[in-house]
């Protein structure tokens, strides 16, 4: 037996609940994994709380990440105690995710547990982190370095802001952060941000073609936000979007691409091949300061997660909230 968040939809109600299970429920897989650590994501707590139709069959154990030991393997690339990590590839939308005890998914979504960092620390970073990195990543392969000017970062004060604020500032960038709380501005800028400026400057409806600013951007927000973005990039910058939290609608035009050569790279962290995955990870090893991650993370049980998924979707959880499932 072990303990798991139970996402269930039964004659139209919609319920999550701590549950003990068997572990032959678990689905069919070829890698059977003792999680040690899950984290919090927004998908995470939308499929907890229904406010969004991510989860794709039910019942449904939910978390898109998690750290853990190898229980079993039918895999030749993991052995029994080996330590491993998992983002995305569907878990905890499709497939049973990591807000569990035990979890058994297949061997290519996992890597092993990269060097220099713990399990509980890779769930401090988890996909939030993750995501910062492959955008950083990404920009620097379009050619953004340190000495082309201002970074900026949108939804600031969230999992993916707050990484991307304090990796860009260790690589040399000068970042400008965006939120909508402003009240956390010593927060944003003892990670790094060299200024902190409020949300509403891009998050209502704005002109085609805007004074340049931004060499580069990070975006979680989307909707006007991301228009606006792309509007006031310099002449070649580039914005990775990584993130929809103000809405999937793009409301820009064609006038930042054509006239300014402004690029806009979509960063997809589900679905990365197991070299780029390694590639983000050991970044994420060598660049990050680990004693941030005390400033950026708090620590919850299996039982709390539930109602703290709502707090994460209203906006008031700062950073990142690990999840000790044995807690």
């Amino acid at each position: 037996m072990f303990k798991a968040i139970l996402i269930d939809k039964e004659s139209g109600s919609y319920s999550s609940r701590i549950a003990e299970l068997d572990e032959p429920r678990l689905p069919d897989a070829d890698v059977l994994v003792d999680v040690q650590y899950s984290t919090l994501n927004y998908k995470d707590g939308l499929a907890i709380t229904g406010k969004s139709p991510v989860v794709r069959s039910f019942p449904m154990v939910p978390g898109i990440d998690f750290a853990g030991t190898v229980a079993q393997s039918a895999d030749p690339r993991y052995a029994v105690g080996d330590t491993v990590v998992l983002n995305g590839w569907g878990v905890g939308e499709q497939h049973w995710g990591g807000l569990a005890q035990k979890a058994r998914v297949k061997g290519d979504w996992l890597i092993p547990l990269p060097q220099g960092l713990s399990a509980r620390q890779t769930m401090a970073i988890g996909t939030a982190g993750y995501t910062a990195m492959l955008c950083i990543l990404a920009l620097e392969r379009y050619g953004i370095g340190p000495g082309h000017g201002e970074v900026l970062v949108t939804g600031a004060s969230g999992g993916v802001g707050s990484f991307a604020i304090t990796l860009l500032a260790r690589r040399g960038y000068r970042v400008v952060a965006s939120t909508g709380k402003l009240q956390e501005a010593a927060y944003l800028e003892q990670l790094g941000a060299a200024e902190v400026i409020d949300r509403a400057t891009l998050s209502e409806p704005g002109k085609p073609l805007q004074k340049e600013r931004w060499a580069a951007a990070i975006d979680s927000v989307g909707g006007h936000t991301l228009a606006n973005v792309c509007a006031s990039l310099r002449a070649d910058g580039a914005v990775a979007a990584c993130g929809l939290a103000q809405g999937m609608d793009l409301p820009t035009t064609v006038a930042p691409f054509i006239l300014r050569g402004v690029s806009l790279i979509g960063v997809n962290s589900v679905t990365r091949p197991f070299a780029e995955r390694q590639l983000a990870w050991q970044a994420l090893a060598k660049s990050l300061d680990l004693n941030a991650l005390d400033t950026i993370t708090r620590e919850i049980g299996l039982a709390e997660a539930i109602p703290a998924a709502s707090d994460l979707l209203e906006g008031r959880v700062r950073g990142r909230l690990v999840v000790d499932v044995n807690a």
